[in-house]
C-alpha cells in the first residue's frame, strides 16, 4: 500500500509549497507526477517551476512539451502517468484514481477553499479503509510542517 499525505495549506500556497516536496523528490532518485484539475493551473505550476528561484529550476514537462517519458516531472490534468512517476502530487481538486500504484501520494487542499477540505475528508476514510498509509500534515506558526492525529 502507498503512504497518502494530506497537506492543508493554510500559510502558503501550492506555488510556495510544491516546489519544494518535488526537490525532496528528485533528490531521492523518484520520479514525480503532479495532477491538478485545470489546464491554466497546469500551465501555471509549468511556468513557475522554471523561475521560481533565481539559482534553480525544476525539470518538468507537460503534453505540449512531448517526450513524456523522459521527464522527472509531469504536469498533467489526466490520471496519466507516461514518466513511470513514484509519487503522484493532487492539488486543485484532483484525486487520484489508483493510489496503489504509487510510493507515496500527496494531496494538497486549501484553507480558503471549503469544497477541497470536504472532498480531502471524502477522500481520508476509503483510502484509509484500502489500507493506505494516511497521514495529515498541518503548517505551523512559523512555518514548517507537523503531523497533526
Amino acid at each position: 500500500m502507498s503512504e497518502v499525505l494530506f497537506y492543508h495549506l493554510e500559510r502558503q500556497s501550492l506555488h510556495d509549497v510544491l516546489p519544494i516536496l518535488l526537490e525532496r523528490t528528485l533528490a531521492r532518485g523518484w520520479r514525480a507526477v503532479v495532477q491538478v484539475s485545470d489546464p491554466d493551473q497546469r500551465d501555471d505550476l509549468s511556468r513557475h517551476l522554471w523561475s521560481y528561484r533565481d539559482d534553480s529550476f525544476l525539470p518538468h514537462g507537460t503534453p505540449s512539451d512531448g517526450y513524456a517519458e523522459r521527464q522527472p516531472i509531469w504536469l498533467t490534468v489526466d490520471d496519466d502517468t507516461p514518466n513511470g512517476a513514484n509519487v503522484r502530487f493532487c492539488a486543485d481538486r484532483a484525486a487520484p484514481a489508483d493510489p496503489a500504484a504509487f510510493e507515496r501520494v500527496v494531496i494538497f487542499f486549501s484553507a480558503d477553499d471549503p469544497d477541497a477540505v470536504r472532498d480531502a475528508r471524502a477522500l481520508w476514510k476509503p483510502l484509509k479503509a484500502a489500507g493506505h498509509a494516511c497521514t495529515y500534515w498541518q503548517q505551523k506558526a512559523g512555518g514548517g510542517w507537523e503531523q497533526k492525529g
